[in-house]
């Protein structure tokens, strides 16, 4: 019967968001409570426990998040990221556009939110089709499957840093595991794909056409790459020192503080203001006031990661935790498959690929001891799946649509189908690498 409690919960979750159109923070703390019921939990401990789940995983993840968003905020406004995009495709030529916008879209993704990177790029890449005669579809599916990735795949970004910090993952191992997967995953599902979707006719609207700012306001290459790309570097080479240092060296203690995930993201944040602003003239008041909408802009995603936070600790706190492990142990099943499957039904039923990782992560976390199988993998394994075949109750299908003024038949036959190769693509890089590690 507790089994079928934990999916009479998530059915609920489900229902709520896909049915009632409620808030996903919303059908998170109904789902909770509900559970926290079913599973007889005691009333008074009920409340009590939805919120010390919202503050144990929001504990870890409010800075990387907001941090985050700042980041990537100013690398938009600043131009850095509409140079970043110029170069390449000068670099690549006419002939390998579609890589040069892969590699855009992972370089600029990493600092940049999905929503924020697909209206920022997007139309940069309506552009460069106009230029070069090409259809929009060929030329921004490579783009859009890089940005997904990133989202789905990559810390600082909202899923995958919640995901590390429920399973006390390392968030740099996480990240140098991720680009492992990330490349081939895009280089198919993007470049390689595109090509057969040159036929595909897409008349953009005028409307989605980019803004570009003058070239004598961008800031150079080397200062767009270094600020934009920054917690990468930092993040890696500070978990490879700490590898490589004993515990008793007198570094080693000063490189774990450094390699945090909060402090890379503060350290990058100040970074940035400075490079991409104070040194290019731009106003402390003006980079404040970016700061601040960068923090609306993602006010609802650190809301949904709370509700899930909720929901995982109501599964702990009611003693479930140890009968899904003796469930799961009798399914011969590897265990990246079976969260792969778990969260790629979610998202199919639900269309958020935030909301199928964390519910996902908040029924394994508790048993993660019991699945003997490399944390880091296990959120790259459930990062694949919650990017699996986005049709019409993901909001990403119908931006996607409208930007690029598209049929449903031409939608699912691009875009759908491209998130599928990155969900099925990923996982088989998942399991490649579980034979190594």
């Amino acid at each position: 019967m507790t089994i079928l409690f934990v999916l009479l919960s998530i059915a609920l979750l489900v229902l709520l968001i896909v049915w009632a159109k409620l808030n996903p923070f919303l059908a998170f703390l109904i789902a909770s409570i509900v559970a926290g019921f079913l599973l007889g939990l005691p009333i008074d401990q009920i409340a009590g426990s939805v919120q010390k789940g919202m503050g144990n995983l929001l504990g870890d993840l409010v800075v990387v998040i907001v941090m985050g968003a700042m980041l990537g905020k100013l690398v938009a406004e600043s131009g850095a990221a509409q140079r970043i995009a110029g170069f390449l495709m000068g670099l690549f030529g006419e002939k390998k556009i579609t890589w040069a916008m892969s590699l855009t879209g992972l370089i600029v993704g990493i600092p940049l939110f999905y929503n924020v990177g697909f209206v920022l790029l997007v139309p940069l890449a309506f552009t460069v089709a106009y230029q070069y005669r090409l259809s929009a579809v060929y030329v921004g599916i490579p783009l859009l499957a890089a940005l997904s990735v990133t989202h789905g795949f990559l810390p600082p970004h909202p899923s995958p840093a919640a995901l590390v910090a429920q399973f006390e993952a390392n968030m740099g191992l996480t990240l140098f595991y991720g680009l492992l997967i990330t490349l081939p995953t895009v280089a198919i599902a993007g470049p390689l794909f595109a090509t057969r979707l040159k036929k595909i006719e897409s008349k953009p609207l005028e409307t989605f056409q980019a803004e570009t700012l003058p070239e004598s306001e961008l800031p150079g290459i080397a200062n767009s790459l270094i600020t934009a790309l920054l917690p990468v570097f930092l993040l890696i080479s500070t978990t490879i020192i700490s590898f490589w240092l004993p515990e008793t060296h007198s570094l080693s203690q000063l490189f774990k503080f450094l390699g945090d995930p909060g402090i890379v993201m503060l350290i990058s944040v100040l970074y940035a203001t400075y490079s991409l602003g104070i040194r290019r003239k731009t106003s402390m008041k003006k980079l404040m006031e970016n700061y601040t909408q960068a923090t609306k802009d993602i006010a609802m995603i650190l809301l949904i990661v709370a509700g899930a936070g909720a929901l995982k600790q109501i599964f702990t706190d009611s003693g479930v935790s140890q009968e899904i492990a003796e469930g799961l142990q009798s399914w011969s099943v590897h265990p990246l498959i079976l969260a792969w499957t778990i969260t790629a039904i979610i998202r199919v039923c639900v269309g958020s690929a935030t909301v199928a990782g964390l519910t996902t992560a908040g029924i394994i976390a508790p048993i993660i001891h019991t699945m003997n199988v490399d944390p880091n993998l296990l959120v790259l394994a459930i990062g694949a799946g919650s990017l699996m075949f986005s049709h019409f109750n993901d909001a990403g299908f119908w931006m996607y649509k409208e930007f690029f003024n598209l049929s449903i038949k031409d939608t699912i036959k691009t875009w759908s189908l491209m998130e599928t190769l990155v969900a099925v693509i990923g996982l088989f890089g998942v399991l490649l690498l579980d034979l190594f590690i």
